[in-house]
């Protein structure tokens, strides 16, 4: 039922506001209770999606074979894990520090709400991008127990590169969410614009990550990592037309993942060869 690989996405990003955040290597202990927190709270997330929609993804041909629409997991084993993921995260946030323990209500309900939001708007992807969104502004509050108001750049980057590919995603179910009553952008202004949507805030991505790195004064190869993030987004939406979904899942999954870890593994060389 939970990927623990879907938590790929934010951890490259949670991993660089950490090291921003710490000026280095935080040590042990905090890399250990960030990523525990990251990897809970995105578990959590993807079981109370997976509850929440049970009855929609039994009703939909490309989610029915989902774990609790197909019998392959009860109810009850879904929310004791939903439950014990909370638990770890809220407990993980606490050994952090004060702030990270206050502010991880909010990130519960942010990371939470996307999967009621699109009961209700079509702005739901803006929720998932911001679930994804607040990851490197969670870790740098981790190590520093505050919160740098350099690092919200990077926030919105994630927010945009987030939302962007989670609109391409929503392609596949536009008819299914027209059927059924859900709200989604390409239910609500066609594929054809929910792609020109995408460009834009893939475009609007990619301008945050650089001026993400010139705040904080990166180098050279940090910047090698914006144009790489750039030239994998650009090809990303070459593979998806309105009418060719054939390679949504290419675009998705695989090319995503090579954002993430292609912009932390950049910043990281800049970050060894700086200091």
């Amino acid at each position: 039922m939970i990927k623990f690989e879907h938590s790929i996405f934010a951890l490259p990003f949670a991993m660089l506001g950490m090291m921003w955040g710490a000026q280095g290597w935080p040590g042990w202990t905090k890399f250990g209770l960030i990523v525990l927190a990251m990897v809970s709270c995105r578990s959590a997330a993807m079981a109370w999606n997976r509850i929440a929609d049970r009855d929609i993804d039994a009703l939909n041909p490309r989610t029915k074979t989902r774990a609790i629409p197909a019998g392959l997991l009860s109810l009850r084993f879904a929310n004791l894990f939903l439950l014990g993921s909370v638990i770890v995260f809220l407990g993980a946030a606490a050994l952090l520090n004060s702030l990270a323990l206050a502010l991880s209500p909010v990130a519960l309900l942010v990371t939470l709400g996307y999967s009621i939001c699109k009961r209700f708007t079509p702005l739901c992807h803006f929720v998932l991008g911001l679930s994804l969104g607040i990851a490197p502004a969670a870790a740098w509050i981790g190590v520093t127990g505050t919160l740098d108001p350099r690092v919200l750049t990077l926030v919105g980057a994630v927010l945009c590169w987030t939302t962007g590919f989670d609109l391409i995603y929503a392609l596949q179910d536009d008819d299914f969410d027209r059927e059924h009553g859900l709200r989604s952008m390409p239910q609500t202004i066609g594929r054809e614009k929910s792609l020109m949507m995408s460009r834009v805030l893939h475009l609007t991505a990619i301008g945050l990550l650089a001026w993400a790195g010139f705040l904080m004064g990166r180098g050279v190869w940090y910047f090698v990592g914006v144009g790489f993030a750039a030239a994998l987004l650009s090809y990303e939406q070459s593979l998806v037309k309105p009418n060719d979904l054939s390679r949504v899942n290419l675009a998705f999954f695989t090319l995503n993942g090579f954002v993430s870890i292609g912009v932390f593994a950049f910043a990281l060389i800049d970050w060894l060869t700086t200091h």
